[in-house]
């Protein structure tokens, strides 16, 4: 069986009606980790003992288990142990289940963040006697999150990719409907391919405006260092 040229293209068209589903999980997942993983990091970092080793935990847990076995436990095994989680649609524990498994990796990122911040500007804030509250959200958050966004928006790329696992749960999406479409026609390559192509396209336009943003957020972190190089350089000639 020779390539169809035209089948391949007539693909997309069917394809691309399932981009917005595939974004929608992308996205709610992504906002999902986001908040859980920046609870979780408050807690890794500021919490008693006992409660950063139940953090750490939830990290070597939810890293460690494959997406599919885990997407796999929240919609059918839930239910078994819970009445409370019968009826919720494949959709929704697609979403919850990618949105828990990336808090394990954000936990790390944000923390890593955090870490990144210069302690002689918390120990100025703490001079100045500010509260912790007031030093965290004008001093650590603003620079720990410039410097998480390149990992956070890799993990973005990762659970974007991941979105075509909710096809075991019956969701249909871009591989979901790929799937179908090639089991229909018997043409798996270009279908595949056709798939393939419509994520790359996708992650390559999200990479493109992700760092656009970064560039954009930088701009004044570059001004004052150009500021203070200019202040050097102006008092070694004066000197």
């Amino acid at each position: 069986m020779t390539f169809s040229w035209s089948y391949f293209i007539g693909l997309f068209p069917q394809l691309i009606k399932y981009i917005p589903l595939t974004l929608i999980m992308a996205v709610v997942a992504m906002l999902i980790s986001v908040v859980l993983g920046g609870l979780l990091t408050l807690v890794q970092l500021y919490a008693a003992r006992p409660f950063q080793l139940l953090v750490k935990l939830y990290v070597s847990f939810f890293r460690g288990i494959p997406t599919l076995v885990l997407l796999f436990i929240v919609y059918y095994g839930l239910p078994e142990i819970s009445p409370v989680f019968k009826g919720v649609s494949a959709l929704t524990a697609a979403i919850a289940g990618l949105g828990v498994k990336e808090s394990a990796y954000l936990i790390e990122i944000f923390r890593a963040g955090i870490a990144s911040v210069d302690q002689g500007q918390i120990e100025a804030g703490e001079a100045l006697n500010f509260s912790f509250v007031r030093i965290f959200t004008s001093i650590v958050l603003p620079q720990a999150a410039l410097n998480a966004l390149p990992a956070t928006g890799n993990t973005f790329v990762s659970l974007l990719k991941e979105t075509s696992l909710a096809f075991a749960l019956g969701v249909t999406e871009i591989f979901a409907d790929g799937k179908l479409l090639a089991s229909a026609s018997l043409r798996f390559f270009e279908v595949y391919v056709a798939v393939g192509l419509i994520y790359w396209v996708m992650i390559i336009i999200y990479t493109w405006l992700q760092k656009r943003v970064e560039e954009r957020l930088s701009r004044p972190y570059r001004r004052v260092v150009a500021d203070a190089i200019n202040s050097s350089e102006q008092s070694s000639s004066a000197v």
